[in-house]
């Protein structure tokens, strides 16, 4: 198991890129929307995480909601490798309640500051490596939440700034404001439609991508075989995932058995496989798979010595060709800023 770097943000307008591990880890999961939440086990998974070189953590404060930031505060903490090894990220603009009652996208300028110190305080730290404004305000323009961001870089809070499910036309203006590293989106196998507009703009202006969700949330590690398969409680199980559904399921599955097909014949699993398609669309990707469980970790480490050939790659897109997989992403795709 070899985790190299790579570098977010190649913008002049930046001091330095951002290094990070080839392979981040997504930690959302340990706290909700995938069954039942274990801390102890997060913390574990995320410790272990660091000692294989996943030094890139990712989290959000409506994750729990606020206790997947707290969880991850602990695992820092109690590592051996401290707070000066870890590449650090959260995000804000997903406003919820403490009971996980959803208020709404929220991107004022008051708000931007007042969560960014909320956030540190439960994270444990001082500063922020990597702080994304989780989802567009369409209330409020991108230039005055940017423009706050930026405020928290000036005043040593936030050390790189990034947008979450951004159209290319508010990356953008977003740009202008203050450089951006990283734009986190939605990206595998299953969902490529930001091949078009959206990654071609971040590599003109030098952002680098942290696609989110690279296993096709768990569909593509070829461990679900049915609705029945994922645990009680489970966000898949629910219309908010309308590929994880009755006839869109089993298209999907179908494709999901020809990735096996080549796994085998490459000598990987179906999510090694999937996961090093991401890693070989460009030396500025750097995905966040997520996990709560060390077995599933490792097994997603192991990607990164996955060498995939130009015929190894065609035959991917043969395998799942753009647009094949059935279903939205979500149920309601109105949150997303086209």
């Amino acid at each position: 198991m070899t985790i190299t770097t790579r570098s977010l943000g190649s913008s002049p307008a930046l001091d330095a890129p951002l290094e990070v591990s080839a392979l981040g880890l997504g930690c959302m999961g340990m706290s909700e929307f995938y069954g039942a939440p274990d801390e102890q086990q997060g913390i574990a998974t995320i410790h272990r995480a660091l000692d294989l070189g996943v030094t890139f953590l990712d989290t959000a404060d409506m994750y729990g909601p606020f206790t997947n930031e707290r969880l991850v505060g602990k695992a820092i903490a109690t590592s051996s490798q401290g707070r000066d090894g870890v590449v650090l990220a959260t995000k804000f603009g997903n406003e919820r309640l403490p009971d996980g009652t959803r208020v709404g996208i929220n991107g004022r300028p008051e708000y931007v500051r007042a969560t960014c110190d909320a956030s540190l305080e439960r994270l444990g730290v001082d500063h922020l490596d990597l702080y994304y404004q989780h989802r567009v305000d369409p209330s409020v323009p991108i230039e005055e939440t940017v423009g706050a961001m930026a405020e928290l870089v000036q005043a040593g809070k936030v050390r790189h700034l990034g947008l979450s499910e951004a159209s290319a036309a508010t990356i953008r203006r977003a740009h202008e404001v203050h450089p951006l590293t990283a734009l986190q989106t939605e990206y595998s196998l299953f969902t490529r439609d930001l091949e078009t507009e959206i990654l071609p703009t971040l590599r003109e202006l030098g952002i680098g991508l942290v696609p989110y969700s690279p296993l096709g949330r768990g569909m593509l590690t070829g461990a679900i075989t049915s609705e029945s398969s994922l645990p009680q409680g489970d966000s898949r199980t629910t219309a908010y995932f309308p590929r994880f559904q009755g006839e869109a399921l089993e298209t999907n599955l179908a494709l999901v058995a020809r990735v096996r097909e080549l796994a085998d014949a490459t000598g990987c699993t179906p999510g090694q496989l999937a996961l090093a398609w991401v890693l070989a669309q460009g030396d500025d990707v750097a995905p966040i798979p997520g996990t709560k469980r060390v077995a599933y970790l490792e097994e997603n480490v192991g990607a990164a010595d996955v060498e995939l050939s130009a015929d190894d790659l065609a035959a991917l897109d043969a395998a799942v060709p753009v647009g094949a997989v059935a279903g939205d992403r979500y149920g309601d795709m109105s949150h997303i800023d086209a």
